[in-house]
């Protein structure tokens, strides 16, 4: 059985071939490339592993091209990469000896040395992996798969090709790649693997937080991203690394009323969101919309279960958790902690007769995002009855529709108020001040209302109308 490859991929491996026979070498494609041939997924990189020097063998590769492709040498840890330019992408392949690796029991980080071709079959992660294709000239491209890779991915398992601990005491990352993998492939891990997870989960401590949210995020954005944070959440490897999730588990009932389980709302959210948009951001925004539920939640005699401002609270939390899960605390944060916080608006304008000063309002603090949020909120019904469902939608389609007319006659997106700080400090001599912001605020909040037009004249002569009530001159 040999892997299937384009024509450009088999030019490329001769050359690789041709070069492993001048030195002697021989040479194998392994792991995620043949993994992925075999699964019939896009492929854009590769990893060539040699029983000899791999950087030697990079640097003679790199010498038949012409042009000569960027090589760059990373001679602590023996590898080199060649950035090859394949139809119109680029197609990175990195070349290694192989090698050996031991561990010690604080670090993830392994000794290496160099090791047998088997050896380095055995340090892989999981047996989909181990699977090689030949580049020598007698069996070119041939798969080779001692540890039956092949039939695991035939079968749909993820499995570990040492005991499952010793790999995840050897390296606790692979614990997230185990169920990030499961995600991406729909894969099921082998319940001898699962259990060592679940057994060795606190080893995850040791990873760095920047790992583990590379990880975390491939997870985001898998196609159904509920399966790997299901997995996740019962090997209690989420309750370490993202313990706010957690806290919305489960349901509460008191006198016979109870609320919905938040944390299984929350993947279906995730879930309902992941067709619509390849945003990691506003698949953040899904995970985390109804964070401060738990903070919030109250039983009132009569009502029920309460979760007042968790909107508000909720975006006061997105700060500390990128900073916690080392997400950028930049404008794509800023982004998820404003989805938050107005994730409940479009809701409520279904409810209630919808007035031009709320569709405005809320054209002027969602900006730009207003599409955004109305993805998120369409993906927030979560309701197992149909009609409930079409209702909801059909609301929502009427929001719609409304925010476009009053955006075409009002054009407030983005949009900022005529009369600035600048203005009326220099109109009335005023220094910065409460009293400024106080008249800038009331000029905003009229034109939002309907009272004034949104130009500058009217704006102008409604600031001195305010500005005289205050007593300023």
């Amino acid at each position: 059985m040999k892997i299937r490859c384009t024509e450009e991929e088999v030019l490329i491996f001769r050359k690789i071939s041709d070069a492993a026979s001048e030195l002697s070498m021989a040479a194998f494609i392994i792991g995620g490339f043949v993994r992925d041939k075999i699964l019939n997924r896009d492929t854009k990189d590769a990893d060539i592993v040699c029983d000899g020097d791999g950087i030697q063998l990079a640097q003679l590769v790199a010498s038949q091209f012409s042009p000569k492709p960027s090589l760059n040498v990373f001679k602590n840890f023996g590898t080199a990469q060649l950035k090859i330019f394949l139809n119109e992408n680029t197609f990175e392949i990195e070349f290694v000896g192989a090698r050996k690796e031991s561990y010690n029991h604080a670090s993830r980080k392994p000794d290496v040395l160099p090791g047998t071709l088997e050896e380095d079959r055995l340090r892989r992660d999981f047996t989909i992996n181990t699977i090689a294709a030949s580049l020598q000239k007698n069996n070119f491209l041939e798969i080779i798969d001692p540890l039956n890779g092949v039939d695991d991915i035939k079968n749909k398992i993820i499995r570990t090709p040492l005991p499952p601990v010793q790999t995840f005491i050897d390296d606790p990352l692979r614990m997230m790649r185990a169920i990030r993998f499961a995600a991406q492939l729909n894969f099921e891990i082998a319940p001898e693997t699962f259990v060592a997870i679940k057994k060795n989960a606190s080893r995850i401590k040791i990873v760095s937080g920047e790992r583990i949210i590379d990880e975390l995020n491939k997870i985001v954005m898998t196609k159904q991203p509920s399966i790997g944070f299901n997995l996740l959440y019962t090997s209690g490897l989420l309750e370490i690394i993202f313990p706010q999730m957690i806290a919305l588990a489960g349901a509460e009932f008191i006198d016979g009323k109870g609320h919905k389980d938040n944390f299984y709302h929350t993947l279906q959210v995730l879930d309902n969101i992941a067709p619509h948009t390849n945003d990691l951001w506003l698949r953040w925004a899904a995970i985390l919309h109804d964070i401060a539920k738990p903070a919030t939640k109250k039983f009132e005699e009569g009502h029920g279960w309460t979760f007042h401002g968790h909107e508000v609270v909720g975006g006061r939390m997105v700060p500390k958790i990128f900073a916690q899960l080392k997400l950028p605390l930049n404008e794509k944060m800023k982004f998820v902690r404003k989805m938050v916080e107005l994730h409940l608006r479009p809701i409520s304008l279904t409810k209630e007769n919808i007035t031009d000063s709320a569709i405005r309002r809320l054209l002027f603090d969602a900006g730009d995002d207003i599409d955004s949020l109305m993805t998120l909120c369409k993906a927030d019904i979560t309701s197992k009855n149909k009609q409930k469902v079409q209702r909801y939608l059909a609301n929502f389609e009427m929001v719609e529709k409304r925010l476009k007319e009053v955006e075409e006659s009002d054009h407030l997106r983005n949009w900022q108020p005529p009369i600035t700080g600048e203005i009326i400090m220099k109109e009335f001599n005023l220094p910065p001040s409460r009293i400024v912001g106080e008249i800038k605020n009331a000029v905003r909040e009229a034109i939002l209302d309907g009272e004034v037009a949104n130009e500058f004249n009217a704006a102008f002569e409604y600031m001195k109308d305010t500005a005289k009530k205050l007593g300023v001159r």
